[in-house]
């Protein structure tokens, strides 16, 4: 079985790492973003999902703190939250990071999401942000086109890899939603980083059996219903070691 490479997500806004539900800020925070990601290193993680909620809701942002981090943490980043244009994909790029995300907001410019697939390849991934069978651009223009419409031009495209999310189930500890996954694995021969209610070991271990590349994990971490360690023996990755 192939391993499943898990990215712990650190959230920032006003230059805080905080907690997220549903899509939406939750009350407390963890403190530094350098310092949540070291922890993260010294726990074993090989990645860290870096995600700027300001960027992302439109109300500002973290780029000096977030490039900080990418520059400090001995850690692969896939950089997040809000890069929704050409020029914004360039300017996170130059962060340094492994990868950025383009934001399904991004979709409604689909013509120029496949240009961008099509110019930076295996530097950025395009993140589907579901409910139901329609994207939903969190922090941007709300509820958007048909994702399988959105997959297949995609497809098309050549896009390399897709951040699927369930925004009902974010943050929610109950669990990936593995029907989407599987049909979304089922409809492209994209790399699937799958994201939303990842909640125990053995979600986990289940989102290993699907044969996607990764998984987000988040809240669940953060509260303790499993260890850096643990998660990252179920999903293979001391086994590769």
């Amino acid at each position: 079985m192939t391993i499943l490479e898990l990215l712990p997500a650190i959230d920032v806004t006003g230059g805080l790492a905080v907690r997220l539900s549903s899509g939406s800020i939750d009350e407390g925070s963890w403190g530094s973003p350098l310092d949540v990601a070291r922890s993260f290193v010294e726990a074993g993680a090989r990645w860290v999902h870096l995600v700027d909620l300001d960027l992302a809701f439109g109300r500002g942002d973290n780029s000096e703190l977030l490039a900080r981090v990418i520059r400090e943490a001995p850690v692969r980043v896939e950089l997040s939250g809000g890069i929704a244009s050409r020029s914004a994909i360039e300017a996170g790029l130059d962060m340094g990071p492994e990868r950025v995300n383009i934001a399904t907001q991004a979709l409604n410019d689909i013509d120029g999401v496949c240009e961008a697939v099509g110019a930076f390849g295996e530097r950025v991934a395009v993140c589907l942000d579901v409910r139901g069978d329609r994207l939903f651009a969190r922090g941007g223009s709300g509820e958007g086109g048909n994702v399988w419409d959105a997959l297949r031009v995609l497809n098309e495209a050549g896009v390399a890899r897709l951040v699927v999310t369930d925004v009902t189930r974010d943050g929610q500890m109950n669990g990936s939603n593995r029907d989407l996954l599987a049909r979304v694995v089922q409809e492209t021969p994209a790399r699937i980083i799958a994201s939303g209610g990842v909640n125990s070991l053995a979600d986990i271990e289940a989102l290993r059996a699907l044969g996607i590349e990764g998984a987000i994990v988040g809240k669940a971490l953060y509260q303790g219903a499993f260890t850096m360690a643990d998660a990252l023996a179920v999903a293979g990755i001391e086994e590769s070691a």
